[in-house]
């Protein structure tokens, strides 16, 4: 494929990949013969200060890729695709809709987004649903990695947002409690924030696997936790059991600054460390001493030591009790007196490119831009104003994510799904079920740039453009709002998706008006957002295009001084109070189910899932990059020599994890860094190697979270065949 760069100029954008949001620099490459039609070099910003990753500095390599979709494909009806014009496309999609929505009501077509889609294309996606479609069905991949965070948050703090404060401000730290994340592969820029943390022997990871993150604690850098698969929850219980029972907790800051402590004291009160120890398996000794390090360097940040931080990641979030166990990382938060301070504070890493931006504008499926409630009469009316319509028009909640996709194509199911930036039928919890439901749909419609595998299932596939090939805003882990600017010019035959839904709007005679235009849509979603918690209506498009360093909420009186260099907007959360109306945080009372049935039955073991350092996501970008895919091919199962030996498992042999959901096939590396009742597989591949073929689609009751972090498998050796 060749793309025009000619008259292009040197473009400061930041990384496709994950919410870091690296900076770079594209150059247009000097030779027609160029393996990559620009030249990326990281910059110095702030999240990675000219560093990137592997995946960051080969993210050229897609651009001008031979497998890049380029023009509409039409299924054929023996599964191969033809090209079609962009009208008829369009005409079919809309035609279809008509139809299916005419014959089983508006719900009967849904919508599935992404936490990869830009402010812009996240924003109409969500108007697009209501007004065009007039579906409650729109969710996202952002339900399977921060909706538990996002959750606890709320109901702590009155406000989610992943970091609320500068990641640059960890870089004093002089402690870092890091739970559930393994930042070293998944983000590696991130790993230089943790300096100061581990040359003061302050930092502590917890996972139940000795990750690459968990290695830097190496050498008296600080130490590793590794606990029982799923028991999170109790040993956070057992952290904060000894903070009130020893008193080393902030009594003022708690007294003014917080409601609960009580009640969280008598739930607590069980969890003494003996007993987690039991459930956790880490020892007591190893529990006291932690929770005492917390406290300790927590005093010392209030008299001018290094800050002190608590953050979580989906290890600790991706489970059937998520919330509730991010909720107990908060409450040791607010027990030390941490948030809302400049002594430390919580945070969750976000993971997706825009995994903030992309849940705070629409896209889920109970929720209006700005992050509004769907429910709320005076949230609807705000945002009916701007679109110009009767919040009448506006649907209400729908349902999350591993229901809509687990429902597909029954009775009671959307019969049409438009698929946007997603890759579901790897991604998603009990895979085969929502690949069963790709198939029983009477429409598919998928927006890619690559053929994936949701994209085989579909029935049209629309070509859209890449990172580097399109205009609009993103949002990252801290809440700064970011610039992405085009550096290239897109395959003659892809269209933006703010292009394609403004298309289809006009075919479906939908209410308000839609723009193809990125800042045209920018400018609707300030006002959209104006008074809502994610509030970015004083956000100016210009002073992104000179660097500005703007952070949500920022009202519009808080237009000025976004210059460059400067801090504005809000980026340090809570200084002066939380988001409630008494500006309290609430710190809550959990209750594990002592009832809950033992997960693992004699012979099984836990399998945990993650990312590799070379893969990202459901690898359809990065398996296609030749150096990443021969760096990390095929999923790998890693398994303690002990666990293997027991099951007679050779190191490379083929091996068959199974459970009453599927079937995966992998090949075997044998490893001290899990535990011996522990197995570990990535998430990235396809066929026979998705393990999330195995993974459980039990969901948290509050924020509908699948339990991705922790199915029952076992283990069956195969031949040593390729």
């Amino acid at each position: 494929m060749t793309l025009t760069v000619e008259s292009l100029k040197t473009t400061d954008t930041h990384c496709p990949y994950c919410a870091l949001q690296c900076g770079i620099t594209l150059d247009p490459s000097p030779g027609a013969e160029a393996r990559e039609p620009v030249l990326l070099s990281g910059r110095d910003f702030e999240t990675n200060r000219g560093a990137l990753c592997r995946k960051g500095y080969s993210a050229g390599n897609l651009l001008n890729h031979p497998e890049r979709i380029s023009t509409p494909l039409r299924r054929r009806t023996d599964g191969g695709f033809d090209p079609v014009s962009w009208e008829d496309a369009l005409d079919e999609i809309a035609q279809q809709a008509t139809r299916i929505r005419t014959q089983h009501g508006a719900d009967a077509v849904a919508v599935f987004g992404a936490g990869g889609l830009t402010n812009e294309k996240a924003y109409q996606l969500g108007k697009f649903a209501r007004l065009a479609l007039g579906t409650s069905r729109i969710d996202y991949n952002g339900r399977f990695c921060m909706s538990s965070a996002a959750a606890a948050g709320n109901r702590a703090f009155g406000l989610d947002r992943g970091l609320p404060f500068p990641l640059a401000d960890l870089d004093n730290a002089s402690m870092i409690l890091l739970l559930g994340s393994n930042v070293a592969e998944t983000m590696p820029p991130f790993v230089r924030h943790l300096r100061n943390a581990r040359d003061c022997g302050g930092l502590v990871v917890v996972d139940p696997r000795r990750s690459l993150t968990a290695e830097l604690c190496a050498e008296g850098s600080g130490w590793h936790l590794q606990p029982t698969p799923g028991t999170d929850l109790e040993l956070l219980l057992g952290l904060a059991h000894v903070l009130l029972s020893e008193n080393l907790i902030d009594e003022d800051y708690l007294s003014t600054r917080t409601l609960g402590l009580a009640s969280l004291r008598a739930s607590v009160n069980p969890w003494w460390p003996e007993r987690v120890a039991t459930i956790t398996g880490v020892p007591a000794s190893e529990i006291r001493r932690t929770a005492r390090a917390l406290a300790a360097a927590a005093s010392e940040a209030k008299t001018g030591g290094g800050p002190v931080y608590i953050l979580t990641g989906r290890g600790v979030e991706q489970h059937a009790n998520g919330t509730d166990t991010t909720t107990a990382a908060i409450n040791i938060a607010l027990l030390l007196g941490l948030p809302g301070t400049l002594g430390g504070g919580f945070g969750t890493i976000t993971g997706q490119g825009n995994g903030q931006g992309g849940r705070e504008h629409g896209q889920k499926s109970d929720q209006l831009p700005g992050y509004r409630k769907i429910t709320d009469p005076s949230h609807r009316a705000h945002v009916a104003k701007v679109w110009g319509i009767d919040p009448e028009i506006i649907p209400g909640p729908g349902i999350p994510a591993t229901e809509l996709l687990h429902t597909l194509g029954t009775a009671d199911g959307a019969k049409m799904l438009l698929v946007h930036g997603s890759n579901p039928a790897l991604s998603s919890p009990d895979a085969s079920k929502v690949i069963a439901g790709l198939r029983r749909l009477d429409f598919l419609v998928v927006c890619d740039f690559f053929l994936s595998e949701t994209a085989a299932e579909a029935d049209l596939v629309l070509p859209v453009l890449q990172w580097a090939e399109e205009e609009g805003t993103m949002t990252n882990l801290e809440g700064r709002v970011l610039r992405r600017r085009a550096a290239l010019r897109p395959p003659a035959g892809a269209r933006s998706e703010l292009w394609i839904l403004t298309e289809l709007a006009k075919r479906l005679d939908a209410p308000g008006s839609f723009s193809a235009d990125a800042r045209e849509v920018f400018e609707e979603l300030r006002l959209a957002s104006a008074g809502g918690l994610a509030d970015y209506s004083g956000i100016d498009w210009d002073d992104l295009d000179q660097g500005a360093a703007i952070y949500w909420p920022c009202p519009s009186s808080k237009t000025l001084n976004h210059t460059p260099g400067k801090r504005s907007g809000t980026p340090r959360l809570f200084l002066d109070g939380f988001a409630y109306p008494d500006a309290l945080a609430r710190l809550i009372p959990l209750y594990p189910g002592t009832s809950r049935p033992a997960l693992h039955a004699p012979g099984k073991l836990a399998l945990v899932t993650g990312r590799l350092l070379e893969h990202y996501q459901s690898g359809t970008q990065t398996r296609r990059v030749a150096e990443l895919n021969a760096a990390a091919p095929e999923a790998r199962l890693e398994i303690h020599p002990g666990t293997a030996r027991a099951h007679g498992i050779r190191d490379g042999q083929r091996v068959a994890v199974r459970n009453e959901r599927g079937e995966v096939v992998a090949r075997a590396t044998l490893s001290t860094a899990v535990r011996l009742d522990t197995v570990f597989l990535p998430f990235h591949f396809a066929g026979e190697q998705n393990a999330n073929l195995l993974t459980d689609s039990t969901v948290d009751p509050i924020s509908a979270m699948p339990e991705f972090k922790n199915a029952s498998v076992s283990l069956h050796p195969l031949g040593d065949e390729s």
